[in-house]
């Protein structure tokens, strides 16, 4: 992520940052019953992500700073590595961006479960909703707890830096989720950063996208229009993937959006100046809700939409066979586990990669309610399994 950000960039930023790791703001109901997560792993054996992920496709996504990914399949804390942990008595404390979303639920619950199999304390969970102002007091405050691992994700790259450095000069273990704040160097100031294969799901939804439309047509893509490192790379890896391995599909319109609430009415004026689209990518699953609306609005019923991140509202429309095919899903509760596992790392001396990667996951109708087991470590609601009927 570049390190100049104008003041009218800042406020996109903070008004979106949510889409690092977005989930869907679902309805009051939808989201208590999501949230239920299982907070519990494998009491015995090598602490691992879920074996069941597919480790043996190829992460695509690169690093902040260009790094090659490993695969969180291969992180391991061993049995003696596990009670040599217990014997520290650690601390850690989870700083969050943003933490009412599914996305961000996984993600803690991940993280909480690997920490009791590792026998670290969880002494603080923080919310900085989405203020960069928020998240430096947080972790002013949370160091005052002396924790000996902090797990963040940065609402801002540039503003949050200094707080991050002295989280580090203090000696606190610092893994990131999905960014790195400016200046921060893996191995001095931070043990390593974990995201999704952003790269990976972009490209999962442009082959759903031409699976669905039989190979041609003309297309329309909703990005995000701000300095942003993971979406960025899930929109050029969607357009690069249907202009490379697709030539009679046609990216005829792209619109941008400035925040997850911009979807409905930048979708409604894409399909007002193009209306023989027949399909619209959209760059994760909230603006896709939104564009899902102008869709039905505009009579579109046979258009094909995809995206990025599984939450509730997109996962019951796949399920029930609506305009969202299918999409690239990010698989939080096991990068919560891998940031764990990293932060574990650390503690023992063991060389830790700079970047590692949770492989991307295919969604579609005929694997929603499996995929959504493999996302969140628990059943999906019965919304969802009863549309999937």
């Amino acid at each position: 992520m570049k390190k100049k950000l104008a003041v009218l960039a800042m406020s996109v930023l903070l008004s979106s940052t949510a889409l690092i790791g977005c989930g869907s703001n679902s309805s009051t109901s939808d989201k208590a019953e999501s949230a239920k997560q299982e907070t519990s792993i494998s009491t015995s054996g090598p602490l691992t992500i879920n074996q069941k992920i597919n480790g043996d496709q190829e992460i695509l996504s690169k690093g902040p700073s260009g790094e090659s990914a490993v695969s969180a399949k291969t992180l391991q804390l061993t049995e003696d590595e596990l009670a040599k942990i217990k014997e520290g008595k650690y601390k850690a404390a989870i700083v969050m961006h943003y933490a009412g979303n599914d996305w961000a639920t996984a993600q803690i619950n991940g993280l909480k479960a690997a920490f009791e199999r590792m026998g670290i304390e969880v002494v603080a969970v923080t919310d900085a909703q989405f203020k960069a102002e928020k998240q430096v007091s947080d972790i002013e405050t949370v160091l005052v707890k002396n924790p000996d691992i902090i797990i963040s994700i940065p609402v801002d790259a540039v503003s949050t830096a200094n707080a991050y450095k002295k989280a580090a000069e203090a000696g606190v273990k610092v893994v990131f989720m999905d960014n790195v704040p400016s200046g921060l160097q893996a191995g001095k100031d931070y043990i390593s950063v974990v995201s999704a294969d952003n790269y990976g799901n972009g490209v999962v939804a442009a082959d759903i996208m031409a699976k669905e439309l039989g190979g041609k047509g003309k297309i329309g893509v909703i990005y995000h229009d701000a300095d942003f490192f993971v979406t960025k790379q899930r929109t050029d890896a969607f357009e690069k993937t249907i202009q490379e391995k697709y030539p009679d599909i046609k990216i005829v319109a792209r619109g941008g959006i400035a925040s997850e609430s911009d979807g409905e009415k930048v979708t409604s004026g894409l399909l007002t100046k193009n209306p023989d689209l027949d399909g619209l990518f959209v760059v994760w699953d909230v603006p896709a809700e939104g564009a899902l609306a102008a869709v039905r609005t505009a009579g579109k019923d046979d258009m094909v939409i995809t995206t990025i991140d599984l939450g509730t509202n997109v996962a019951l429309n796949i399920a029930s066979g609506g305009n969202i095919k299918g999409l690239g899903a990010q698989l939080p509760f096991d990068q919560g586990i891998s940031e764990a596992i990293l932060a574990g790392y650390g503690l023992l001396g063991k060389e830790v990669p700079a970047y590692v990667a949770v492989p991307a996951l295919s969604v579609s109708q005929d694997n929603v309610l499996d995929s959504w087991e493999l996302v969140y470590s628990t059943e999906a609601p019965e919304t969802i399994q009863n549309a999937a009927k």
